[in-house]
């Protein structure tokens, strides 16, 4: 699919579903999330921050995730200046969303490789959200730590072993730039210092990169709080 198809497709929101069989039952998720996009290509001018962020899609089974990311959100299939986002649903990926406004962003920059390793990460965030593994750390993490599974075997252990509990990310985005690709993980709270370097430290396990990432708060986004 050519990148300009994608992005019409994506901005259009004319996603379809996952179509599930008897045979085939759907595999609920914890919850339902969202996915968003944002083309700044062509801004219109004097259009205010968010005027081109659209919501394309809603899911709450593994088929109808496993469906749209393969067929359509992939992030090095987009234009520079465009974003792909994944955020809980009911929650939109502003600052001033009230699940948003007092938390901040975890940030990993895409150094080297960029496109593969772009939508590594990528994936790799989205089934770890998904799959609720950025809650404390549990028997059931440490056990995949020690005696890995396949990623599938996983994915489906995750899903099927955890109650239902408030997330503590907001969501991810990626961003595609110029000369330079990034993702961002939001977090609901700022004030947690040992919740947030938490999600930083198990964040960074998850991607299995030795870069650094950075978090920042939302109010305040150039002053650097934490590195792992």
């Amino acid at each position: 699919m050519a990148t300009e198809d994608v992005n019409e497709a994506l901005a259009a929101a004319e996603v379809p579903a996952t179509e599930t069989t008897e045979k085939q039952p759907a595999d609920k998720l914890e919850r339902k999330w969202s996915f968003w996009f944002d083309n700044q290509s062509k801004p219109k001018q004097g259009a205010a921050w968010g005027a081109s962020l659209r919501k394309a899609y809603t899911f709450d089974t593994v088929q109808d995730f496993w469906g749209l990311h393969e067929t359509i959100f992939i992030p090095s299939k987009l234009t520079p200046n465009a974003e792909i986002h994944m955020f809980k649903a009911g929650v939109e990926p502003k600052w001033e969303d009230p699940e948003c406004a007092n938390g901040g962003k975890w940030t990993f920059v895409v150094t080297s490789n960029r496109k593969p390793a772009l939508d590594k990460a990528w994936l790799e965030t989205l089934m770890a959200l998904v799959g609720e593994q950025f809650d404390e750390a549990d028997d059931i993490q440490r056990n995949l730590t020690e005696n890995p599974l396949s990623r599938l075997e996983s994915f489906f252990l995750l899903l099927s072993s955890r109650p239902s509990r408030r997330l503590r990310i907001c969501g991810v985005v990626a961003s595609v730039r110029p000369k330079q690709d990034k993702l961002s993980l939001w977090t609901r709270t700022k004030s947690n210092e040992a919740v947030l370097m938490g999600i930083g430290k198990k964040w960074k396990e998850i991607l299995d990169v030795t870069d650094k990432i950075t978090f920042t708060n939302h109010d305040d986004s150039r002053r650097t709080r934490f590195t792992v």
